[in-house]
């Protein structure tokens, strides 16, 4: 890690669950490299950021499959008009030139297109409103690996040094080898008793919330990271998550009204590559 993706992820430490936009103030000390060390910090899975379909182009698979009838097409209206338009092109286009689609349904159409293989699409940093964010391993680097180059000389400052010592006293808190005894007349049914919970149990937790909080069945992620964080990670309860989802006993939803919450309550949805945060939380 060289100097000046010290002190950017640095920076980052500064900011709340390890998360800022690119265009903060925080960063403007970096001008236009700042896109540059995000992206090679990101290839080296140390912190991650908000993507977006930058271009696309037709692929043969996609070529051949307009050719079929259409009646025979395993697409839908609106997919078969995107791919007629990006074949029409001589090379690479941009998604906003697919004027036919809204916005939205444009780049899941495209992330479909592209995950089956019909067209190629180029990634990029989010040109509006991208956020980056620490990832778990680039905790687990700069807690247990990180070691300043040998006569290295960065001049990191003592707000920076100080961001650092505070994300260490976090991380390496040592947890009680032993929990304490729950009193007899604790209630046993109760959240906040559960101290590593399974995806099971996560679930009941989830059911409970939305019942106590009259959520109908969207319960924003926020409540539930509330409950959970700590003794979990903001990466455990994705993962716990995407498994409930995976096994069908969950959906996500994609955030539409930004009005009725605030900052923080959104941040706390889990970003996506392509399109809005995953907010709701709906049980099956």
């Amino acid at each position: 890690m060289d100097t000046k993706e010290l002190k950017f992820v640095l920076k980052l430490l500064g900011c709340e669950n390890y998360r800022a936009l690119l265009s903060a103030s925080l960063f403007s000390s970096f001008k236009s490299e700042k896109n540059k060390i995000c992206r090679d910090l990101g290839d080296r899975e140390l912190v991650d950021y908000s993507r977006e379909i930058a271009t696309v182009k037709i692929l043969p698979p996609g070529d051949a499959l307009l050719k079929l009838d259409s009646a025979e097409l395993p697409i839908t209206d609106k997919e078969r008009k995107a791919l007629e338009k990006i074949s029409k092109a001589a090379g690479k286009i941009a998604p906003s030139e697919i004027t036919s689609l809204k916005a939205a349904e444009r780049s899941e159409i495209l992330k479909s297109l592209s995950e089956r293989g019909l067209i190629a699409a180029e990634i990029k940093i989010q040109r509006t409103k991208a956020e980056v964010w620490l990832t778990e391993r680039g905790i687990e680097f700069l807690r247990d690996e990180y070691s300043p180059n040998k006569g290295s000389n960065p001049a990191i400052s003592l707000e920076l040094l100080n961001n650092y010592l505070r994300f260490l006293r976090k991380t390496l808190r040592v947890k009680p080898e032993a929990a304490s005894p729950i009193p007899p007349n604790a209630e046993k049914s109760g959240v906040e008793t559960i101290i590593n919970p399974n995806d099971e149990e996560i679930l009941q937790i989830i059911e409970k919330l939305d019942k106590e909080l009259g959520t109908e069945n969207y319960l924003p992620i926020f409540h539930l990271r509330q409950k959970l964080q700590p003794p979990m990670s903001r990466d455990e309860l994705d993962q716990a998550l995407y498994r409930l989802q995976k096994a069908d006993k969950i959906d996500l939803s994609a955030l539409q009204e930004v009005s009725a919450y605030t900052p923080e309550q959104i941040d706390a949805g889990i970003p996506q590559n392509i399109g809005g945060q995953l907010f709701f939380i709906i049980v099956n």
